[in-house]
């Protein structure tokens, strides 16, 4: 199924979930897409929209927790080179590692993206997300933007304790969520635009560690619950920082992030607080 947060537009921004049947979404009998993946709605459906009478909401607004991954071996060699820090370490490879993002701070499609305070380097990370559904199970896949401050995450990262203020300000999700049988063998093509002109390109197929993988490290001493993030890290070139040209996002760019079989991801930063 290709599933959704929408609002009709004629309707105050609220949000219900739908099933999207070509160019229709049907709203289902379930409060939120959480709900559905638990046994809620799932036999109900109740009006029918036009996708183009509807506003299509970030998949889950305030996700328990967002576990973002560091599963592309591209993106790690490529990051290390360019900001000097020498050979993956063996570490890697034997364990998915992830930080935790801030649920607090989720935007959706066509959203505008605050510019951070205090940052000159603001850049795009073209990644897909796992939304956690029924029994600590993938409900869905959709797009991820883990965006990220550069200038702010080199200081805090000298420190060691991994990135902070960062990351803190603002991750897009969206613009649907699709279950993993819609999506066959999951490699998906996965590109990045900045005002039209592509930047990025890879293929979700190249992750290093596993969904599998990830799931279980995820779980791991602790209890996954539905709506969880579990980001796939950047894929390989899928971010400014790994071309080493700098140039970084300004007010007013537009970021699309296509994935195959999923859909555009599209925001616009905005002006400087």
């Amino acid at each position: 199924m290709k599933l959704c947060m929408f609002t009709p537009l004629d309707h105050e921004i609220r949000g219900w979930p739908g099933r999207i049947e070509g160019d229709r979404v049907m709203q289902l009998a379930a409060q939120t897409l959480e709900a559905f993946f638990t046994g809620g709605g799932k036999a109900r459906e109740h009006a029918e929209y036009a996708l183009e009478e509807v506003r299509l909401l970030p998949p889950v607004r305030r996700p328990p927790s967002v576990r973002d991954f560091y599963a592309f071996e591209g993106h790690v060699k490529n990051a290390r080179a360019v900001t000097g820090r020498g050979e993956v370490p063996p570490e890697w490879y034997e364990i998915p590692v992830f930080y935790f993002s801030n649920p607090a701070a989720i935007y959706g499609p066509d959203e505008e993206i605050p510019y951070p305070e205090g940052s000159e380097a603001l850049d795009y990370e073209l990644e897909v997300a796992a939304v956690i559904g029924a029994d600590g199970a993938i409900g869905g896949f959709t797009v991820m933007n883990d965006w990220s401050a550069r200038d702010l995450q080199r200081a805090e990262m000298r420190v060691g304790l991994g990135p902070a203020k960062g990351k803190d300000f603002a991750t897009s999700l969206g613009p649907i969520v699709v279950t993993p049988d819609e999506l066959g063998d999951l490699r998906l093509e996965m590109v990045a635009r900045v005002n039209g002109q592509e930047r990025s390109r890879g293929n979700l197929g190249d992750m290093y560690h596993s969904w599998e993988t990830i799931l279980a490290q995820a779980s791991r001493n602790t209890e996954l619950r539905p709506g969880d993030i579990l980001g796939s890290g950047t894929v390989g070139t899928g971010c400014i920082l790994e071309h080493g040209d700098e140039r970084w996002l300004q007010p007013g760019d537009e970021v699309e992030l296509e994935v195959e079989g999923i859909g555009v991801l599209r925001n616009r930063v905005g002006g400087r607080r």
